[in-house]
């Protein structure tokens, strides 16, 4: 069977599967001596969909539109948090005449197969972009160095060996709300730090479960939620609601640009469900299924 119908038939199976066959599903496989990369190639688990050609470019334009970078800007530098399963980025910012860029993750997940980044470097030709050479080149360190690229996968760790104020352009899809939620304000320090006094961030965050798009990760009590065995399962969100991940931006020193908050009709798990600490929240705060916001240095 091809690999993308695999994947598919095996999304379209987890489809059917209640939010809690999936949590004590994805418990049981995080506890088996098995690499994420080996799930991953098998269609179990993954970071976001990062290896198609068309979605990476389609996030990266979303966020370098929605900030009114300059499209003629040249030597700008950039820094992803979170690439998830390919490097793709490091090919598109290039492309849109970035000078370097950082791309942060906590852990190595990334797509090493060398075919996967000429597709990449083929459709962005076909973009009629400045795509950089990588017929001749070897490997994904070669492609790397090629387009002045540094993949950090240690985390916050990572971001710290970032020099100060180095940065023009920020983004993540999808990654905010997987950030521990004891190191939470910490990673919005350090992007901080990193930022130029002029530079931008612009990211799109996801508030629902990870298993069927509702409020079922607001079900557990904190200390189940942020055990280790959670926060390893693939899962796992910080549980942040939108105005308190808002207050943490400001307190970190920054500024709320613009922001699209997105919401739903009405609550998608039933309040008397959740855990305490948030049944007393408004419907108003609950029913926020996501949020894009543009931060600048305050």
């Amino acid at each position: 069977m091809d690999g993308n119908v695999a994947k598919m038939t095996l999304r379209g199976l987890k489809a059917k599967i209640p939010w809690w066959g999936k949590m004590i599903g994805q418990i049981l496989l995080s506890r088996l001596p098995v690499t994420y990369k080996a799930w991953h190639r098998l269609g179990f688990l993954e970071h976001g969909r990062m290896e198609d050609p068309s979605y990476a470019y389609g996030v990266f334009t979303r966020h370098f539109r929605k900030v009114r970078f300059p499209r003629h800007s040249t030597g700008w530098i950039g820094l992803e948090l979170g690439p998830g399963d390919s490097l793709f980025s490091a090919l598109i910012a290039r492309s849109f005449l970035a000078s370097a860029c950082y791309l942060i993750d906590a852990g190595d997940f990334a797509e090493k197969d060398f075919q996967k980044y000429k597709g990449m470097t083929a459709f962005l030709q076909q973009k009629g972009l400045p795509a950089p050479q990588v017929d001749h080149l070897a490997s994904i360190e070669d492609v790397l160095k090629t387009c002045n690229s540094t993949y950090g996968t240690a985390g916050i760790a990572s971001l710290r060996a970032i020099p100060r104020a180095s940065v023009d352009f920020i983004w993540s899809q999808g990654v905010l709300q997987s950030l521990r939620r004891a190191d939470f304000f910490d990673y919005m320090l350090e992007l901080r730090r990193v930022l130029r006094d002029d530079g931008i961030c612009s990211h799109l965050v996801p508030l629902n479960d990870l298993s069927v798009g509702a409020l079922n990760h607001l079900r557990l009590r904190e200390p189940v939620w942020e055990s280790d065995i959670i926060a390893r399962c693939g899962f796992y969100t910080n549980r942040f609601r939108y105005s308190e991940m808002v207050a943490m931006f400001q307190e970190a020193g920054f500024h709320v640009d613009d922001v699209q908050v997105n919401r739903w009709n009405q609550l998608p798990t039933p309040r008397w469900k959740l855990d305490r600490k948030f049944r007393s929240l408004p419907d108003e705060e609950l029913r926020v299924s996501s949020f894009e916001i543009v931060l600048r240095p305050a």
